[in-house]
């Protein structure tokens, strides 16, 4: 068998899933059909992709017209004409083994032994789905996440018999189509993101359940203070109560008394009505921070550390495959692994080993891999080891977690690396930020870019759940790694795709020069909070748009778009995202090539003399000039316009 290229994609199902995988298959430039049993079905399907497409256009958010993804798309109810040229083939039916046997049973005979055959099932073991083939070692399970069109995740999960071969050929189909694709290696219920996810619900409401907890108590608890996108009871609402429920009956896992009395009684969440909140007749799920209290947040994070410690120990997923699995598919604030090594693992094991000896109940068992860490002091950050190594080399330009760094012909390029929360500014993010431009080694840097990963936003603002529990004096200080990019003796280039908002437009406005794409919006949104920006956006937005202009934007908090942004000066250019990239290294190349100790000068006299009378300012100026006259640079930049050539600045 061959599994070396992949043209023409077959979806079976055009529910939710089915539409949303065939559009975004579509959209990476496949040629797709969607296949469903009924004409309505399908009809219903192609018209949900029409409408997605089209609003993806407002929004600029495809490279390509709607028209033309829409043309890469055929529909049918014919199975064996759906996939007769197909080289993958993804089953996106419902949640039903038989039914999924009957489905694969007819893809082994009209497929031939080279094509592809995936599973989205999110419940199901691949192995099971599998077992009614002659040929299981070309089945493999690829999991989105819904809806596919956001979500970045694809969990590759192989079977008991799905050869390297064909995982990696989904992978690097995965890929393909600018999603996020991690290997589950073994065939264990609930892959990785669910596996992990189960104690965040099912352990707080054991808690409840035994009298130590409340819900809103629960809720405030993991969504202020810790910094979850939503608390469990929230989330199990938003899911639907009875989803969990028949995960953990299924998957022989105890199930939390008031789980199934909210199951009995038909509350099954938002969609009834009514669930662990009340939604037909009450607020909804309107826990607030101040309703915390002293819920023990250790005792489920310990829960699911332990189960990361199952997937990493068991070799069904790496560390960082764990973390991007739950910041990418459920928008955790960090991942998992790395929280625990920020906890410490001892920590987190002394806590389980207590609740295993109070309460006998196997859930709280420590896997072996989590008590071999701590038994070779790998305990964490502190400890220099735990789930992942740490660089204790201060400047390291690999020992960052919320940013990328990269370092390559004079170019300091760094990316914010929360995709799944839209890049939003949280301490840790900026810590690393402020440590970057403390300690990195400027006589090795031209010239510095900070863009955001994933093609959503430069930074969507603050995340506010990262600084939960933070005392409000200490809300002054955490904000130096602004100034410190301000005050970098290099230029700094903020390179903006999307969302540019409340503090990601301060880190914008601390950086010296702003290339945005079409597309971008920009906003100091705080005041619908009830605050102001609190990284310098105030003062940086006076100096930069004017008093008339930085107040309506502060006043207001309304967004503008980019064309706004250029013409009131907030960004130097404002270009089609086609274009961004070349725009981008035109102003990189002369700043590359520019006197090193030329633009620090300029930089420090202008960023100074904002501040300083004319007079003051004028001085600085003069000082500075006369100071680059004795370089070595201004020499060979004369030499060089005298010889008509280009100059070669060594920084001297």
């Amino acid at each position: 068998m061959s599994f070396d290229s992949i043209d023409r994609v077959t979806v079976l199902g055009a529910g939710n899933m089915g539409h949303g995988i065939t559009e975004v298959t579509a959209m990476g430039g496949y040629e797709v059909t969607m296949r469903d049993i009924e004409q309505d079905l399908v009809d219903d399907g192609y018209e949900q992709i029409a409408w997605s497409l089209e609003k993806l256009e407002e929004k600029d958010l495809l490279a390509e017209s709607a028209d033309t993804v829409l043309g890469r798309i055929d529909t049918t109810t014919d199975l064996k004409e759906a996939v007769a040229d197909a080289d993958l083939v993804i089953e996106a039916a419902p949640e039903n083994l038989e039914l999924k046997h009957d489905i694969f049973s007819d893809l082994e005979e009209f497929t031939t032994e080279d094509t592809l055959l995936a599973t989205n099932t999110s419940s199901l073991p691949i192995s099971d789905i599998a077992e009614v083939l002659d040929t299981p070692e070309r089945v493999l399970g690829l999991h989105f996440f819904n809806p596919p069109v956001k979500m970045d995740l694809v969990e590759v999960i192989y079977g008991q018999e799905t050869t390297d071969e064909v995982a990696d050929a989904g992978y690097e189909w995965v890929e393909s189509i600018d999603k996020t694709p991690i290997y589950v290696r073994k065939d264990v219920r609930g892959f990785v993101v669910n596996t992990i996810v189960g104690p965040f619900g099912g352990e707080p409401a054991f808690m409840v359940s035994e009298g130590e907890a409340t819900i809103r108590g629960a809720d405030a608890t993991m969504a202020h203070e810790r910094g979850y996108p939503m608390g469990p009871f929230e989330l199990a609402d938003l899911t639907g109560i009875d989803v969990g429920y028949h995960v953990r009956k299924e998957g022989g896992s105890p199930i939390p008394p008031i789980t199934e009395e909210k199951v009995e009684a038909e509350e099954l969440g938002q969609k009834t009505g009514k669930g662990f909140y009340d939604y037909a007749n009450g607020d909804g799920a309107d826990y607030q921070p101040e309703d915390a209290g002293d819920f023990d947040w250790l005792r489920v994070e310990a829960r699911m550390v332990n189960r990361a410690a199952f997937l990493v120990g068991e070799g069904v997923a790496k560390p960082e495959e764990v973390d991007t699995g739950v910041q990418l598919g459920l928008g955790f604030p960090e991942g998992i692994c790395r929280r625990a090594d920020k906890i410490g693992l001892d920590t987190v094991l002394g806590k389980l080993e207590t609740l295993h000896e109070e309460t006998g109940a196997d859930r709280f068992e420590p896997h072996s891999y989590l008590e071999d860490l701590v038994e070779e002091d790998k305990t964490g950050e502190d400890a220099g080891q735990g789930f992942y190594e740490y660089d204790t080399d201060d400047g390291a330009l690999d020992s960052y977690h919320n940013i990328n760094v990269d370092l390559a012909d004079g170019v300091l390029a760094l990316e914010l690396d929360r995709p799944s929360r839209m890049n939003a500014i949280s301490g840790d993010l900026l810590e690393e930020v402020d440590d970057l431009f403390s300690t990195v080694d400027t006589d090795d840097v031209r010239c510095v870019t900070i863009e955001g990963v994933g093609d959503r936003a430069f930074s969507a603002g603050a995340d506010i759940g990262g600084f939960g529990g933070t005392e409000p004096t200490d809300m002054m200080d955490v904000t130096p790694a602004f100034e410190t990019v301000n005050d970098f003796p290099r230029p700094v280039v903020a390179k903006i795709d999307g969302y540019c908002l409340g503090a990601g437009l301060e880190l914008a406005l601390a950086c010296d020069l702003r290339l945005a794409t079409e597309r971008s919006s920009f906003g100091a949104p705080e005041i619908g909070l009830g605050l102001i920006p609190g990284g310098g956006g105030t003062q940086r937005l006076m100096r930069v748009l004017g008093e008339t202009r930085a107040k309506e934007l502060v006043f207001r908090g309304n967004h503008i778009d980019a064309d706004r942004a250029e013409q009131w000066g907030l960004v130097n250019r404002a270009v089609a995202r086609e274009e961004f990239d070349d725009v981008v290294g035109e102003f990189l190349d002369d700043l590359r090539t520019g006197p090193p100790i030329g633009l620090k000068v300029a930089k420090k006299v202008m960023n100074e003399g904002q501040d300083a009378s004319l007079e003051a300012a004028l001085a600085m100026e003069s000082q500075g000039f006369g100071l680059l006259f004795t370089t070595e640079d201004m020499r060979e930049g004369t030499a060089a316009f005298a010889e008509d050539r280009e100059p070669e600045f060594d920084g001297k």
